[in-house]
């Protein structure tokens, strides 16, 4: 997998060492269990895959490029390139605009902008509705265009299944950018329809079974459902893709469920189901899979609490909170800075998304044990600096560089 040119702020010293070590150690990626860093009176577990994925590295080293070719230009983003504070303060810093907000709320008229503008597509892609504007205006879409390529390859594999006949359910957060460009790509070629979770999924299914009268999806499902979707024969056949930052085990169970019910009312077999209901697993996204599965590693280790860093609209970095709060007390913070002391903390709630301070988060013993994780597009940097802040309430800090060396010292 090709290396990324992201500016040195975002990367860790520690990090980089200890990735860099785990990779040479364990090439095929068999091993999920978490790095420990011992720092005497503070143990800390590190996630075996965490930060920054392919699609984060490409798109912001595409937008900091954009900027450097660009002198003089106006530059605009669509939407936050990727749910980070620090990375779009950084572009904000640079000049870069933003037109939209995260769901979609127009900042910057589309009028505004020109044909010499510069516009950069963010990691989640858009939808055949905003490419068209620009295209209208004489602004290139492909050339400074950041979207994931996992995203893309679950509009191709929607844009393939379609060509057989098949419906497409979108499970996905509706209000995302990810989502709403999903929707927009596969309804351009199918009949397309969101579903949210689980309880949206087995709704859904009463109206493939029959059990509810079809006039009452178009209520119940209103502003997720395709132009012209027709319930009495779109759901026959159908295939299922996911907005790639869910949790990959949700949209295989609602995968599942989806199929099992296919199987029950058309009583289909092993060898007739792909009639009916396509084979989508392909479209699930590595790295949303990698970090999953080692937090749920992670999670087999004895601690005290876990720490998730990320930013607090980030949906990759929320699931990681919520695999965590099954088993342990978890903080989800986006900066260092939200450890306020050793005995306060603000965190996110990451359902209501309230921000609060909690007291006495680490509890009072010889030695402490935290997980760590972080999202998808969370700097190691950050990473670094909250391992940093939580050694110095244990007078340990010394200790990180003494273990960069060691990690770097051992390295194949």
């Amino acid at each position: 997998m090709r290396q990324f040119n992201v500016p040195n702020i975002y990367r860790s010293p520690l990090i980089s060492a200890i990735k860099k070590q785990r990779k040479e150690a364990d090439k095929l990626k068999k091993d999920f269990s978490p790095t420990l860093l011992d720092l005497g009176p503070l143990r800390i577990f590190l996630a075996r895959h965490f930060g920054f994925c392919y699609g984060v590295e490409n798109a912001i080293e595409i937008a900091f490029n954009t900027i450097d070719e660009n002198p003089g230009k106006r530059i605009f983003l669509l939407s936050e390139m990727i749910h980070n504070p620090q990375v779009n303060a950084d572009l904000s810093a640079k000049g870069v605009r933003f037109l939209q907000d995260t769901y979609g709320k127009q900042l910057i008229p589309f009028d505004e902008i020109t044909a010499e503008d510069v516009v950069i597509i963010p990691a989640f892609g858009t939808t055949l509705e905003i490419e068209k504007i620009l295209t209208e205006k004489g602004i290139p879409t492909n050339q400074y265009n950041t979207t994931c390529p996992f995203v893309e390859k679950v509009w191709n594999r929607s844009e393939q299944i379609a060509e057989k006949g098949y419906s497409i359910i979108v499970h996905g957060k509706p209000k995302h950018e990810e989502t709403r460009a999903t929707f927009s790509h596969t309804s351009e070629h199918t009949p397309t329809v969101v579903v949210n979770d689980m309880a949206d999924t087995i709704e859904l299914a009463k109206y493939i079974t029959g059990e509810k009268p079809a006039g009452q999806f178009y209520s119940e499902f209103k502003g997720r459902y395709s132009e012209g979707f027709d319930i009495r024969k779109d759901l026959q056949k159908i295939g299922v893709v996911n907005q790639t930052t869910q949790l990959a085990s949700d949209t295989q169970a609602i995968s599942d469920y989806l199929k099992n019910v296919f199987i029950r009312h058309y009583q289909l077999n092993a060898n007739t189901i792909s009639e009916r209901f396509a084979d989508t697993r392909d479209t699930l996204c590595y790295a949303t899979n990698d970090n999953q599965t080692a937090v749920i590693s992670m999670l087999e280790t004895p601690a005290d609490l876990a720490i998730v860093i990320g930013g607090y609209n980030s949906s990759n970095s929320s699931h990681l909170v919520e695999l965590c709060e099954h088993k342990l007390p978890t903080y989800f913070i986006d900066s260092a800075d939200r450890l306020i002391s050793s005995r306060q903390i603000e965190t996110r709630n990451w359902q209501d998304k309230n921000l609060s301070t909690q007291e006495n988060y680490l509890p009072a013993k010889s030695t402490i044990d935290i997980l760590i994780t972080s999202g998808a597009s969370c700097p190691d940097a950050v990473v670094e600096k909250v391992i940093r802040k939580l050694a110095g309430f244990y007078g340990s800090e010394e200790e990180i560089d003494r273990i960069t060396e060691s990690f770097l010292a051992n390295q194949i």
